[in-house]
């Protein structure tokens, strides 16, 4: 009976964090660029009480053994980089990768961050930068005299001046793309690092080997689906119920045992 309350307890410790996994979710329902996380379950160790294959007389084996696991536990989190909706805007500063990529960001200490999230601004000096103001990478600076500014698919950006109506080329959008873009590390701010996980970053023209292309005055909404995660919140409510009922049934248990002897 013991051994019951310890399992339980693993089940309890398991579902709450999934839980805290599935409201984070739902927190980040409307973050622009926001990739969905699920948690992953993994069984603990086993008490091999009779080993699977033993002999049990000269001639013949066990075909099944006493095998006693002692619960589960959440070995990682799984980030899911499926697309998000692409919603259309008026802003022109607002971009989207419709495919593979990230956006580079230039942190204050000079490593490279990357974000799905294309809601760009422009600070005092015309230089394109996000939402906390970290630059954008390759830097682009609008000058003050632009009076059209255009993103091309393949991240060039381009700009019209008064009483010229040709175009400009002022700089050029480059993405980024790892192997596994489930081994980047989220540091928030709808930004990840590169890790030994990811690999390292390929570095590439938007559209171009298998790069996503950059869409202008478009963003990509979180690929968070409520429904979804309504449902995983019901099942991780059952699960917690049931693992509560074991802890409840082993206490019976126990005091049974404790009044009768």
């Amino acid at each position: 009976m013991l051994p019951a309350l310890w399992v339980s307890k693993t089940g309890l410790q398991a579902q709450d964090t999934n839980l805290t996994t599935i409201s984070n979710n739902l927190a980040n329902v409307s973050t622009t660029g926001f990739k969905r996380d699920r948690a992953e379950f993994q069984d603990l160790l086993y008490q091999i009480k009779r080993q699977p294959g033993a002999q049990s007389t000269q001639d013949s084996e066990l075909p099944s053994g006493l095998q006693v696991g002692t619960g589960v536990r959440i070995v990682g989190t799984q980030k899911n980089f499926t697309a998000g909706s692409l919603q259309t805007t008026d802003q022109p500063l607002d971009m989207a990768i419709n495919g593979r990529g990230f956006f580079q960001v230039m942190q204050p200490d000079g490593t490279v961050s990357y974000t799905r999230d294309g809601t760009f601004h422009l600070n005092s000096d015309g230089q394109i930068v996000t939402a906390q103001g970290l630059a954008l990478e390759p830097a682009i600076v609008v000058p003050n005299e632009a009076q059209t500014f255009t993103v091309g698919t393949d991240g060039t950006v381009s700009i019209t001046t008064a009483g010229n109506a040709a175009s400009q080329v002022i700089g050029n959008l480059q993405t980024a793309d790892f192997i596994n873009p489930a081994g980047l590390q989220a540091i928030g701010g709808n930004l990840f690092l590169e890790t030994a996980s990811s690999g390292a970053p390929q570095v590439a023209t938007p559209g171009l080997n298998g790069a996503g292309t950059v869409l202008q005055n478009t963003l990509e909404n979180s690929n968070v689906s409520t429904v979804e995660e309504l449902v995983n919140m019901i099942t991780t409510q059952r699960a917690y119920e049931m693992n509560s009922k074991v802890i409840s049934t082993a206490d019976q248990m126990l005091q049974n045992l404790t009044q009768n002897l």
